[in-house]
């Protein structure tokens, strides 16, 4: 399980890499599906999450992970809908990580969206 930071580096999920996303009290709230996110209230599309980044449909990036190179795309065009994931077992909550410096602004920006208003999609 990874953890998730926004644009400002506060925690707001977690991640298990190409598998699902949980929100800090351990919820799931979505699945990854051949490299793209997508909730799991509504099966909408949310973006790409190319490794342990989650972009937003425009390319912008909503959350990062230390452990990549936080960069933005082009739009991504949008992908055929991904079938519905059954519900995983709730982990165990991870211990808090340290807060990272906040990185430098992405190529393609930030996206104007916040964690959860792009989880809600």
């Amino acid at each position: 399980m990874e953890a998730l930071f926004d644009k400002d580096s506060e925690l707001v999920g977690w991640i298990d890499p190409m598998k699902n996303i949980f929100n800090t009290d351990m919820e799931w709230v979505a699945y990854i599906s051949n490299g793209h996110a997508w909730s799991c209230e509504n099966g909408n599309w949310l973006g790409p999450v190319p490794g342990l980044i989650c972009l937003d449909q425009s390319g912008n990036v909503v959350a990062w992970n230390p452990k990549e190179k936080v960069n933005g795309t082009s739009r991504p065009s949008r992908p055929s809908r991904a079938s519905r994931a059954s519900r995983p077992s709730r982990p165990s909550r991870p211990s808090r990580p340290s807060r990272p410096s906040r990185p430098s602004r992405p190529s393609g920006g930030w996206s104007d969206k916040s964690f959860w208003a792009w989880l809600s999609q």
